[in-house]
């Protein structure tokens, strides 16, 4: 059999491990052969490949990013597309696809899976946001990452008796602001399940320095005021239709400043989340994940996404993961004696 793998959507640590796993178990357990499509959809689309075996896979655990490279290419959106892909698939001799990304990614997956392209799904996203699986990959060294820098913000703002905000990734789940904010120790941690009251925010910023320390506020890129509005860096829209967003840390840091009259400064710390190489939780999980992808190939079992179960991977309908998005839910504000939003 041959089979594609493809990597879409933004990257983030682990995607490596995934493919060098799909690779070896593909071709020492199974005889299969494969081609690497490169930057997401736009490698099928296009017909853009690259040798893909266990020379090409040597070396690749420990590295950040993806070696196929990625896009948020939207073959739905281009006339003719799925013509194209399909068309190119068969040029190629492909028999069936390993599709590795996040809600966008897989959602295209399970359209093309309809249509019957042979594909099964690996989730990956540092959000945690795709449904039927516990954790993705991913997300256990954006979090960590986060972690790390909150501890050293520590310091700096209770040096300079200042606050600081530090807006992380999560556009419509707040996963990385609660756990880094818990793990960092921060005092407040705005998510984008609940809008925040701001006035609320600066009081329990001004009762803070009341006691000598310097408040640190973690706010995730999605997460609104009340009546308020998503803050955006441009309103133009990518091809799966979302705004690029980025600003509410220097909004509320702004805020924080004038309603307390003390020094606010705003750390954003953006595509360094999804830098770097990937923990041990996340090398193994996407190891495992890949194990199991090239086992359903193999077996036939397709429009299937692999999924975490407690400690088991199971396989879940592509559907199941990207119905709906998983967000913070309330009983996770209740555990977590911070402040979440009025």
């Amino acid at each position: 059999m041959r089979i594609g793998v493809l990597t879409g959507g933004g990257d983030c640590p682990g995607l490596n491990a995934v493919i060098r796993a799909v690779v070896r178990k593909g071709v020492a357990a199974y005889g299969h052969e494969f081609v690497g499509f490169r930057d997401g959809w736009k490698g099928p689309l296009e017909g853009l490949t690259k040798p893909l075996g266990i020379a090409e896979v040597r070396g690749i655990l420990p590295r950040g990013g993806t070696i196929l490279g990625s896009s948020r290419t939207n073959p739905f959106k281009i006339d003719g597309g799925v013509d194209r892909i399909k068309a190119n698939l068969a040029e190629q001799g492909v028999d069936a696809l390993v599709a590795i990304g996040g809600e966008d990614t897989l959602g295209v997956a399970t359209k093309l899976n309809d249509l019957g392209v042979n594909v099964v799904g690996v989730p990956k996203t540092i959000d945690n946001d795709l449904n039927a699986t516990d954790f993705t990959f991913g997300f256990d060294t954006a979090v960590n990452i986060a972690m790390e820098a909150i501890d050293r913000l520590h310091t700096t703002a209770e040096s300079h008796h200042r606050t600081l905000v530090v807006e992380v990734m999560g556009r419509h789940a707040g996963w990385i602001a609660l756990h880094a904010g818990l793990a960092g120790g921060a005092n407040v941690i705005l998510l984008p399940e609940r809008n925040f009251d701001v006035e609320q925010v600066a009081t329990y910023v001004t009762k803070r320095f009341q006691v000598e320390y310097a408040p640190i506020v973690v706010v995730a890129e999605g997460a609104q005021p009340l009546e308020g509005q998503m803050v955006t860096r441009t309103q133009e829209l990518d091809s799966f239709g979302h705004v690029r967003l980025g600003g509410i840390g220097q909004w509320l840091a702004e805020q924080l400043e004038e309603k307390t009259g003390k020094e606010a400064r705003t750390v954003v710390l953006g595509h360094i989340q999804r830098g770097g190489t990937p923990t041990a939780f996340d090398r193994v999980l996407a190891t495992r994940f890949g194990l199991q992808a090239i086992d359903a190939v193999h077996e036939g079992d397709f429009g299937k996404m692999m999924a975490l179960r407690g400690t088991d991977i199971v396989r879940v309908p592509l559907i199941e993961g990207t119905g709906e998005l998983k967000t913070v839910p309330l009983s996770r504000y209740e555990e977590a004696e911070v402040f979440f939003g009025s």
